[in-house]
């Protein structure tokens, strides 16, 4: 049974990795390692998976359709994890710069077995929707990164999973948990699970993407979305998420998503085997990297290369 099902016991829910995952400390940050979590994919988007696959099912729906840049982790995962539940998946594919990475990343969605749109661009990916709907035959519609309220309570668990090791000393209580913001369903889990689970930790969500909107009011309402439905599957006393434990910052973010910035080539260096990837979680440690505050920091280590 997961932390969440003690709140909510008829949540659907599929197991899809094993917890609680790594804890260790390194260049001056703890860091929560989840690039194990999962067997076919590791990384933050197997979390969400979890409740979100259950729920496509509970739905009805044969086909996820979902969102991405090309070289989505959301998407590939998605598509991965989707076939093992017997699901098909439907990815609508924007541009980003290109490099040895996004190339390898093209080539395992290929061999992924989904369905690949190149939309090319935010506009275009939305004037295809309609088209989309149909020809997937109404699919489960899922946003980027899988941030929707169900998405979200992947993170709900995972910070009641925090919580649990700072309570059996695995390591303090942190002052911030610092993680990447790409399209804000961690943050949004983050904050929410560490209000249930009573801990002042605050997140600071480091922006990685221009191209969504992603600030501290948009945060704050999918965490409070996620809030209200577990609310209204039987939770009642979940609180609201306390915005005041939400900081986001956007001075990593350089040119915008996918480019390079000098902070995340050092801090790539600097962390070495400890596999950063250069477009979320290499500026999420140059912004841990240069944090300056009281207390213990968690560095959420989202990557999940297989």
């Amino acid at each position: 049974m997961t932390r969440l099902h003690q709140l909510c016991p008829e949540l659907p829910h599929v197991a899809l990795g094993e917890g609680p995952t790594p804890v260790r400390e390194a260049l001056g940050l703890w860091i929560k390692d989840e690039s194990g979590y999962g067997t076919a994919w590791g990384g933050n988007k197997v979390r969400k998976l979890e409740w979100i696959l259950p729920d496509a099912k509970r739905r009805g729906k044969r086909t996820i359709l979902t969102f991405g840049a090309l070289a989505t982790n959301h998407g590939l995962a998605t598509a991965l994890y989707a076939r093992e539940q017997g699901l098909s998946c439907a990815l609508a594919l924007v541009d980003q710069p290109v490099d040895d990475h996004v190339r390898a990343t093209v080539e395992r969605l290929r061999a992924s077995g989904a369905t690949l749109h190149f939309t090319h661009t935010k506009a275009r990916t939305a004037a295809a929707v309609p088209w989309l709907l149909v020809r997937h035959r109404f699919p489960y519609v899922l946003p980027a990164g899988g941030s929707s309220a169900v998405g979200v309570l992947g993170w709900v668990e995972g910070a009641l999973e925090l919580a649990e090791q700072v309570r059996e000393g695995v390591f303090p209580e942190p002052s911030h948990v610092i993680c990447a913001v790409g399209t804000g369903g961690t943050a949004a889990g983050l904050l929410l699970g560490l209000r249930i689970a009573g801990l002042r930790t605050k997140v600071l969500g480091v922006v990685v993407n221009d191209k969504l909107k992603l600030d501290h009011p948009t945060l704050m309402k999918l965490a409070r979305r996620s809030a209200r439905l577990l609310r209204r599957r039987g939770a009642a006393e979940v609180p609201d998420p306390d915005p005041s434990q939400l900081m986001v910052t956007r001075d990593f973010l350089g040119r915008g998503y996918g480019h390079p910035t000098p902070e995340a080539e050092a801090a790539l260096a600097r962390a070495g085997a400890i596999g950063l990837d250069p477009v979320y979680t290499a500026k999420a440690m140059a912004a841990g990297l240069a944090f300056e505050g009281e207390g213990p920091l968690l560095f959420l280590h989202t990557h999940g290369p297989r």
